[in-house]
């Protein structure tokens, strides 16, 4: 008797959660995620026409994928991080350690340019 009450309650509640499933609307990716999905397209498309397998396709895709990501990523560095460059370059041709490059770092930094 229960399983007959049952029954339809429970077709009910799955026909209702389809429903409720087919009204939400689709995501639309960010301008980020869409560039992602075309590198990863274009990459995937040049694997498949070189006829790539396995561990090769693999290290294609991963050296694809970061190559192309660099070219987007190509940015001016601030003032500050050029300082900071600079500065961490000088300590490393003074072979600065510890406590002697923490000072110089500071002072190198609170310079101005």
């Amino acid at each position: 008797m229960r399983l007959i009450t049952a029954l339809p309650l429970l077709a009910g509640l799955l026909l209702s959660t389809n429903l409720i499933a087919a009204e939400t609307p689709a995501k639309t990716p960010s301008p980020a995620q869409a560039a992602q999905q075309k590198r990863m397209t274009d990459c995937n498309q040049q694997a498949t026409t070189q006829s790539l397998k396995g561990a090769d396709r693999s290290t294609f895709m991963s050296t694809c994928l970061k190559s192309e990501g660099h070219k987007t990523t190509d940015k001016a560095l601030t003032p500050q991080q050029q300082k900071m460059k600079s500065c961490n370059a000088d300590a490393a041709k003074k072979s600065l350690k510890g406590e002697e490059r923490k000072s110089f770092m500071s002072s190198c930094l609170k310079k101005t340019a």
